[in-house]
């Protein structure tokens, strides 16, 4: 990986060491939250209600950022969400570290922080096309998907560390800190995009939403994705409950994030140096690989088996993630690069959490491994069925240079 950053433009060397140290950030986050929470007073409620407030904002705030992402140039809408989500993470740390646990507070401050994350995220889909040649897109996202399981692997781990020696505050500030340096990284790029004259907000979403629709392997993409990813956030939550009960509790969930952890980065890699000329039908054939990873913790149940169908099914969907948002990259017009993106990340914030509150009560109706058993058929079907749609399976790379014009950093 190395090698291929070495070989990568300045810009985008820039924006994967930001986004490093940001995705690492996240990981410190993600240990923090739950420990200030549970050891200043509260418990799974005040939990829920702060996850339930991030993923809602998300939900109101992503078209929006998507527009505003083709609206402006992509960098400055980066570095303007890092400086908010730094004040906001910051304020997080010292309410915690002065002793004092305001849920309404932590949910506000939660709330702002996700506002400029619905924002970064459709920026940074609009930006990344523009920081390196079109032959080389590929390499690029995949480079980029190896970082972030990378550091959802180290991050938590590191922060684990960290809140354990210095507390719950020191995990926020080093999160905040992260979100300074990303936006530092963010403002050094040199790279602008061209701009046309704007339309009324409605209009432009509506735009995106036809850019969409005009295609038929995007529109069925999408489709496919939120059946997927209701199946999936069922599956997410039966598994742990399987782990705990049968496999060995904590042990297994460690070995089980690790299998998985180590299935991204191989996916990524074969992304890397596989280029194939159908990308989305390779990418929709991997992600078949998927059901098996399910299945594994209905049969044959073992705790081998599972860390085998883990490392296999999470290359697979590495692989297919790295191969849909080339593809998106390759074939939309860069002006709409930014709310297409918006839409596509809407479909997953919807149907995620849809599927994990669907987990208990099917699983109580059903069983455990009858769900699990439906959900992996569904996962199957969901990609088996894009195969079908001739744009998915006919798409080429194509060679069309992207507009962009090089300024001074």
């Amino acid at each position: 990986m190395l090698n291929y950053l070495r070989g990568m433009t300045r810009d985008f060397r820039l924006l994967a060491t930001g986004q490093a140290l940001s995705w690492l950030g996240n990981g410190f986050q993600t240990v923090a939250l739950a420990v200030a929470v549970v050891t200043h007073g509260g418990g799974a409620d005040d939990l829920g209600l702060v996850m339930a407030a991030s993923v809602l904002t998300m939900l109101a705030g992503t078209l929006f950022g998507g527009v505003w992402a083709d609206r402006l140039q992509p960098r400055h809408v980066m570095v303007v969400s890092d400086l908010v989500r730094l004040l906001a993470t910051a304020g997080i740390a010292v309410m915690f570290a002065g002793g004092g646990y305001r849920l309404p507070l932590l949910c506000a401050l939660t709330v702002v922080s996700s506002g400029a994350g619905s924002f970064f995220a459709p920026a940074m889909s609009a930006l990344k096309p523009l920081l390196v040649p079109s032959d080389q897109l590929q390499q690029a996202n995949a480079t980029l998907t190896m970082l972030q399981t990378a550091c959802g692997i180290a991050g938590p781990a590191l922060g684990g560390l960290t809140v354990a020696a210095f507390g719950a505050p020191a995990g926020f500030a080093a999160d905040a800190v992260s979100f300074g340096l990303s936006g530092v990284f963010a403002a050094m790029l040199s790279v602008r995009a061209e701009r046309g004259p704007r339309a009324p907000m409605v209009r432009e979403l509506a735009t995106g939403w036809q850019a969409i629709r005009s295609r038929d392997w995007l529109i069925g993409g999408l489709f496919g994705a939120t059946v997927y990813h209701i199946a999936n956030g069922m599956i997410l939550v039966l598994v742990q409950v399987t782990a705990v009960e049968r496999l060995g509790g904590a042990h297994a969930i460690g070995w089980i994030s690790a299998a998985e952890g180590l299935g991204g980065l191989l996916g990524s890699a074969l992304a890397l140096r596989f280029h194939p000329r159908h990308p989305l039908r390779a990418g929709w054939l991997t992600l078949l690989l998927m059901p098996f990873w399910a299945l594994s913790y209905v049969w044959p149940g073992a705790l081998t088996a599972v860390l085998a169908g883990a490392v296999i099914g999470y290359g697979g969907l590495m692989f297919f993630a790295v191969a849909w948002e080339t593809a998106i990259q390759d074939r939309i017009p860069q002006a709409m690069l930014g709310r297409v993106a918006s839409w596509d990340y809407l479909t997953s914030f919807l149907a995620m959490p849809l599927g994990n509150a669907l987990a208990g009560p099917l699983s109580a109706r059903f069983g455990v491994d009858g769900v699990l058993t439906a959900c992996a058929f569904v996962l199957f079907a969901s990609a088996a069925s894009q195969l079908l749609i001739p744009g998915a399976r006919n798409l080429t790379r194509t060679t069309t240079t992207r507009d962009a014009v090089l300024t001074p950093a």
